[in-house]
């Protein structure tokens, strides 16, 4: 690795992506060690999609997503046509969520351990240097069981971190969340 990848911010963190199906309301939930996340991490446009990113950070990654999903290109194609334009998307662990819930992830295979992601209708889930994928489980369960409950989007992210917390988070612990919506 260059002195270069070694300066950018390093995310242990753990997100989701959601989309509600009963308003089609979009947003982003993250936690993790790094202080200030919400600075990086998570982007949400109505309308558009939601997404984060995260691991050795490439904050253009969020930039570049929204531009495409805004053309109007469907989140898994928007995720590789952001990955196309990086030289180390094996550091980069990215998840996004489109206007129609569609969703995508990638986890390069360079980020920290544990890590990996989950996707489904309406929601995609990642996380790095974790305690295990109990946290991913945890939080894709969580948002499935809160479907079809009448609860804010926000409250159904909120609760999947927290959710994804209890099943163990970030293996170093927790400094930092943030919202986007």
């Amino acid at each position: 690795m260059g002195m270069r990848e070694m300066e950018t911010p390093r995310l242990a963190t753990f997100s989701i992506c959601g989309r509600c199906s009963r308003t089609g309301q979009l947003g982003v939930a993250v936690a993790t060690r790094f202080l200030a996340v919400g600075a990086l991490a998570p982007r949400a446009r109505a309308g558009v999609g939601a997404v984060s990113t995260q691991a050795f950070v490439n904050p253009y990654h969020g930039l570049w997503m929204m531009e495409a999903l805004a053309a109007g290109l469907p989140a898994p194609e928007a995720l590789a046509a952001s990955l196309a334009r990086d030289p180390r998307p094996d550091l980069r662990q990215l998840v996004v969520v489109d206007a129609a819930g569609r969703s995508a992830a990638h986890t390069g295979e360079n980020c920290d351990t544990w890590r990996g992601h989950r996707v489904g209708p309406n929601f995609a889930a990642a996380g790095n240097m974790l305690s295990g994928p109990a946290v991913l489980d945890a939080m894709v369960e969580t948002f499935t069981a809160t479907e079809d409950l009448d609860l804010p989007l926000a409250e159904r992210l909120l609760r999947c971190l927290e959710a994804g917390e209890a099943a163990g988070g970030d293996k170093r612990g927790k400094q930092s969340a943030a919202p986007a919506r």
